[in-house]
């Protein structure tokens, strides 16, 4: 950590506080970010949307966009129509998420501020605003701060323990004269998951998103989830972002570059926007693989990333993007500091090992329906062994490839979503513990690590304002390993470890595991960010000729949310 914070304080010291403003971020799973999916669409220019990509999602960024789509949804109401406000149709329903966007980011909306009202203030003190609790907007201040709640009932087929989470917390948020930016949010959390959920944090020692935690009524776990970051300008396009939360590249419900799904971790970020070009340079303070006894201090790795990306037409986005993860024991390597140069390259001056990986990624918006998007991760390959066709274990790589079809079949807010995964065996992996891509016992790209197939298939559908109904899709084949033999899917096994078995290997090769995951889920949202929530999920998990380890279970939820995404068990 002390590595890190001298990181920010060198880019403080080089770069001090400029006088253009500041913007906070959207947190994650927050309801606004599949709108923006819809306004990109909709209008299918890039030109101000190219950091879509990248989340969180700056909010100032977010309401600019908004605003000139909403204006040009005006346009196209009055006769004033223009050919690109012709393009940009709005749904009645995307008038109230429209609102509901720049209700949400008041801080930066520029025109009418009316309608984000409450009529009837608690108190004459509390929502006086509809989303806030308390808002603070005067001369140089501005402030949120805002509830956490989430409280989850469920039945699992097979189970006679009641599944629930109990979640309660507050989040923050606000600017300092325009200049610094600031977030926190502290939740405590005790759960009880579904079986397979409860597996999982038993292998990882890791509570899937949060990390550490303590055990509660013998089958549950307690923990903190605590977040939080600063923000400012280095330059009129250069934003600066310092703290401890999550980040996630790519345009797909999954990331092979870097996900959200795992637990926090401490970062330095500096994005950079100007002309068609949004560059990104990620350092990350990272926990290698440990089983934890007792109170030790655990051990650090680290890691850079860096993502370019460029509006090559007016609806057609690619990226470049290139990361190393490095295993020198609690010290950072100077040398990774540089933000524009190939990372692959300083690896091989400074004579180390390290995990590199590179890859590349595009969106395409078309018809202003419908997104293409697609990733292709290269850790590893050598191209006459590909030819070869002989499933040569360093030829390690991902693909994802996916489709967003909105308004679907002419269906007002019908939004469909298909995508597919596929990673090759010991991909991720490492020759050392320290270098595999993971963090805090998770992986830091796909859930699922490597050697899979996967097929995620998404439907959104608000036939009324307040009714959000979804249905998921999951469905996986994953080779596992067996006794005598590292089938490549564990990113937590060195990939020496191989038992002298060089070729032969094939994605889902090893213990063929099949798996679907399927959710229906309706939320009513009560009042502004207040959710019920109604959902029933399904999973099937089978191994072929192991009974022993297939199983299958039902799970019925009924919860309350505010201000927080929902739980998901999506793997």
């Amino acid at each position: 950590m002390q590595i890190i914070k001298s990181i920010f304080k060198l880019a403080v010291f080089i770069c001090p506080f400029a006088a253009t403003a500041q913007s906070t971020y959207l947190p994650q799973g927050d309801k606004g970010y599949h709108f923006v999916d819809r306004l990109e669409i909709k209008q299918q220019t890039n030109t101000d949307l190219n950091f879509s990509t990248l989340k969180p999602y700056n909010r100032k960024y977010l309401v600019q966009q908004a605003e000139y789509i909403d204006s040009l949804r005006k346009q196209f109401a009055s006769s004033l129509v223009t050919e690109e406000a012709d393009h940009v149709k709005f749904t009645k329903l995307d008038d109230y998420n429209m609102n509901s966007l720049l209700m949400n980011n008041s801080e930066w909306v520029t025109g009418s501020k009316e309608s984000f009202l409450s009529k009837k203030p608690f108190w004459g003190a509390f929502y006086k605003t509809k989303p806030n609790l308390l808002e603070v907007n005067v001369k140089d201040f501005f402030l949120v701060v805002n509830p956490v709640l989430q409280f989850n009932l469920s039945k699992e087929s097979g189970n006679s323990e009641t599944i629930f989470l109990n979640t309660r917390g507050i989040t923050a948020r606000g600017m300092i004269a325009k200049k610094l930016g600031f977030v926190t949010t502290i939740t405590d959390n005790q759960e009880r998951s579904p079986q397979f959920f409860q597996q999982y944090i038993g292998s990882a020692r890791a509570v899937p998103g949060a990390g550490f935690y303590k055990a509660f009524k013998s089958t549950g776990v307690d923990y903190f989830d605590a977040r939080g970051y600063i923000t400012f300008n280095a330059a009129k396009y250069i934003d600066v972002q310092f703290g401890y939360d999550k980040n996630f590249i790519g345009n797909g419900y999954r990331s092979l570059f870097l996900s959200d799904w795992g637990n926090s971790n401490l970062f330095l970020k500096l994005n950079t926007r100007i002309w068609k070009l949004n560059y990104q340079n990620l350092f990350m303070e990272l926990m290698p693989q440990f089983v934890k006894h007792g109170d030790v201090l655990l051990d650090r790795k680290y890691a850079a990333m860096h993502h370019l990306s460029m509006n090559v037409t007016k609806w057609l986005n690619v990226g470049v993007f290139e990361s190393i993860i490095f295993g020198r024991r609690n010290h950072f390597d100077f040398e990774y500091l540089n933000p524009i140069i190939f990372l692959r390259h300083i690896e091989g001056t400074v004579g180390s090992p390290d995990n590199a990986l590179l890859g590349g990624d595009f969106k395409a918006n078309i018809a202003h329906k419908v997104q293409v998007y697609g990733q292709l991760l290269l850790d590893e390959f050598v191209l006459s062994r590909i030819k070869a066709n002989r499933g040569w274990w360093a030829n390690k790589y991902g693909t994802q490839l996916g489709i967003k079809y909105i308004d679907a079949f002419g269906i007002p807010n019908l939004d469909l979503q298909a995508e597919t995964n596929r990673v090759r065996p010991y991909t991720y992996s490492h020759n050392d513990s320290v270098s595999n891509y993971s963090h805090y016992n998770q992986p830091l790209a796909h859930p699922l690590g490597a050697n899979f197939n996967e097929f995620v298939g998404i439907a959104r559908y608000q036939p009324l304002a307040k009714v959000f109904i979804m249905a998921k899709l999951i469905y996986y084949k994953k080779g596992l390993d067996s006794l005598g033999y590292n089938a490549g899917g564990n990113i937590f096994r060195l990939d020496t470890d191989r038992y002298g078995i060089d070729e032969g290997y094939t994605v889902g090769g090893g213990k063929k595991a099949t798996c679907i995951n399927a959710l229906m889920q309706v939320s009513y949202e009560l009042r502004e960010n207040l959710y019920i929530d109604l959902s029933y999920q399904h999973r099937s998990f089978k191994v072929v000729n192991t009974p022993a380890q297939d199983n299958s279970m039902s799970l019925i939820t009924a919860g309350v949310r505010l201000n927080i995404a929902k739980r998901q068990y999506d793997f």
